[in-house]
C-alpha cells in the first residue's frame, strides 16, 4: 500500500512537471475564430484552411513553437496557455476583443479626398484594403469627394475564439534557438557547439545586440552567440 501511495505521489508530481510555465517553449497547434460570426480567420492546419476559404499557397501549415511570455502571440492566449498542459486535450480559449486586437479607436478613422487615390489610380469601394505609409486600411464608406479609411486593425473590438492543443513542451535547445530565430528573420541556419550559438543569417546590426540578449536569456545553456551573413 506504502508504495502505491509512493506512485501515485511521484506521478501526481509528474504531472504537475507537465504544467506549461512563463518562458517554456511549446509546439502547439490552433485554429482562431471570430465568435460573432464563427469565421475562421487562421489555423495551423492545411485541411481547415481550405474549408475555410483562408489558403494560402505561401503558407506553411504546420504546429508551431512559441516560447511562453515573450509576446509571441496575442497576450490573452499567452497568458492563458499558463497552466495548461500538453497533451490530446483541445482547449478553448475565450478572448475579449481588449485581450486580442484591442477595442476600436474611432480616431483611427480618417477622412481620404478622393483626388488622392486617383492620384494613385485607385478606385476606393467599401472593404477595400490598402497600405498607406506601411499602415493597413480598409475602406469603410465611399462618398462623392470623400473616402472614409479605417487603420483600425480588421479585428478590432471583435471577441476571438482559439482552439488550442498543446503538443509537447521543447526540451532541445536548437528547436528552441530556431524558434527564436523565425520571429526575427524568414532564412537562416543555425548549429550550437558546446555553449555557442552560431548563426548564418542577414540580421541589422542594431537587431544583433537585443537577439543575443534574447537567446542568452531564454536559453540559459547558450552562453555565447555568433552571428554572420555566411
Amino acid at each position: 500500500m506504502r508504495s502505491y501511495k509512493n506512485l501515485s505521489y511521484r506521478m501526481g508530481i509528474m504531472v504537475a512537471a507537465e504544467k506549461v510555465e512563463k518562458h517554456d517553449f511549446i509546439e502547439v497547434e490552433y485554429t482562431a475564430i471570430v465568435e460573432d460570426t464563427s469565421q475562421i480567420f487562421d489555423t495551423t492546419d492545411e485541411k481547415t484552411a481550405k474549408s475555410a476559404n483562408i489558403y494560402n499557397k505561401k503558407a506553411e501549415y504546420k504546429p508551431v513553437i512559441i516560447c511562453i511570455g515573450e509576446s509571441q502571440i496575442l497576450k490573452g492566449l499567452d497568458e492563458s496557455l499558463v497552466g495548461k498542459q500538453p497533451g490530446e486535450k483541445e482547449y478553448e480559449i475565450k478572448l475579449e476583443s481588449e485581450e486580442a486586437f484591442g477595442k476600436k479607436n474611432p480616431k483611427l478613422l480618417q477622412l481620404i479626398s478622393q483626388s488622392s487615390f486617383k492620384k494613385q489610380n485607385i478606385n476606393p469601394y467599401p472593404g477595400l484594403q490598402m497600405n498607406i505609409d506601411g499602415i493597413i486600411g480598409t475602406v469603410r464608406t465611399v462618398t462623392p469627394g470623400r473616402v472614409i479609411v479605417d487603420f483600425n486593425h480588421p479585428l478590432a473590438g471583435k471577441k476571438i475564439t482559439y482552439r488550442v492543443r498543446i503538443i509537447r513542451k521543447v526540451t532541445d535547445d536548437k528547436e528552441k534557438l530556431d524558434s527564436i530565430l523565425s520571429f526575427f528573420v524568414k532564412d537562416f541556419k543555425t548549429e550550437i557547439i558546446q555553449e555557442e550559438a552560431k548563426i548564418s543569417a542577414i540580421i541589422p546590426k542594431e537587431a544583433q545586440d537585443i537577439l543575443k540578449k534574447k537567446i542568452t536569456d531564454l536559453i540559459p545553456s547558450i552562453k555565447k552567440v555568433t552571428i554572420s551573413k555566411e
